[in-house]
């Protein structure tokens, strides 16, 4: 069966059982998939899929970006991935120290990272930022023991309790999940599963293309319809119900579980990854003894952490598509090409 046949079929099924519904994805690359394929325009008005918090470098939050600006002051080299470049601090970002003459270097992963380590006199410091998908690559090149001028600032997040708290603040009126296939392969999708048995929430599992996204709907619909809330696995290709046992060991081995403001939210609880203090030489935290005080989050006008936490759209703002686009982004959430806002400014007819 050709792709339009497949997506046609998919569609008569979920307009045969559609019912009022508001489903939530916590990925990037869902809401980019779902924009670029105008999948929100194909679903009936029933449906509703709205983007929550799933963009890795949209939720690093001002404090964290401060972190690493002080350590910028210091003379210590300041490693990241470009996206992070342009999020904005409390007064400035990572790309605005650089101009000024500081130390701050893009790279691809950690291990480049590394690399410049080993090449460099001077201290190098990686801003890891990510999900549980990059947590394991971080702790495993930690576990190599690298060079002693070399040290992590954890800026990894945890989506399970970012989902717990907005299910539970009960801002958003979420009826139904859409969980991010990147980080189910990790983690599977056993740590999900009490969101459907304790508050009765539909959910699935996706893959990135489509039909991956159309299915999912299909399935959430399915268990609606039958008033069997759980967790389907759409991205069984992929994604096992233990996820990666290797990679979460690995995780476990060296970071520990902590508590810590998200950009747009206040502090969530377990939601952090903070290296175990037995690597306490790799945490640059710790290493540098960094204090950062007087954190302004958001700038004038933004609203992203409403977009992030489902309660606006990018459309919404009055910056949106004015002062604030991809060349000039003024909030996090146009910044990185898997930001709600960025995708919008792409793909948005509004």
């Amino acid at each position: 069966m050709c792709i339009r046949d497949r997506t046609k079929e998919l569609l008569d099924k979920i307009n045969e059982i559609a019912t009022p519904v508001k489903i939530m994805h916590v990925c990037g690359s869902h809401e980019h998939a779902i924009m670029e394929n105008g999948i929100r325009s194909l679903l009936p008005p029933e449906v509703e899929i709205i983007a929550g918090p799933g963009c890795p470098v949209c939720v690093v939050p001002s404090r964290e970006i401060d972190e690493c600006l002080e350590l910028v002051d210091r003379g210590v080299t300041v490693t990241t991935f470009g996206d992070m470049l342009r999020v904005p601090g409390s007064e400035r970002s990572l790309a605005e120290a650089k101009a000024e003459g500081g130390d701050v270097r893009v790279v691809y992963g950690i291990n480049k990272a590394i690399e410049i380590a080993e090449k460099e006199d001077n201290d190098v410091v990686f801003m890891a930022a990510g999900f549980e998908t990059t947590a394991p690559t971080t702790a495993a090149e930690i576990l190599a023991e690298p060079p002693e001028n070399f040290s992590v600032l954890s800026c990894h997040r945890l989506i399970p309790p970012a989902i717990d708290y907005l299910i539970n603040s009960g801002e958003t009126n979420l009826n139904a999940l859409i969980e991010p296939g990147h980080v189910c392969t990790i983690i599977g999708t056993k740590p999900f599963e009490y969101l459907s048995t304790d508050y009765g929430i539909p959910q699935a599992v996706a893959g990135f293309n489509p039909l991956d996204i159309l299915m999912s709907v299909y399935m959430i619909l399915r268990q609606i319809r039958d008033d069997t809330p759980k967790i389907d696995n759409e991205y069984n290709r992929a994604v096992r119900d233990e996820g990666n046992v290797i990679a979460q060991k690995v995780i476990d081995q060296v970071f520990d579980v902590g508590s810590r403001e998200w950009r747009g939210f206040p502090k969530i609880p377990n939601s952090i990854l903070e290296i175990k203090d037995e690597f306490s030489q790799y945490n640059a935290r710790a290493k540098y003894d960094i204090e950062v005080k007087d954190v302004k989050e958001a700038p004038k006008g933004c609203i992203c952490g409403p977009i992030l936490r489902g309660l606006a759209r990018p459309e919404d703002c009055k910056l949106f598509r004015k002062s604030c686009n991809p060349l000039h982004p003024i909030g996090a959430c146009m910044v990185s090409k898997e930001g709600t806002c960025n995708i919008a400014h792409r793909y948005s007819r509004d």
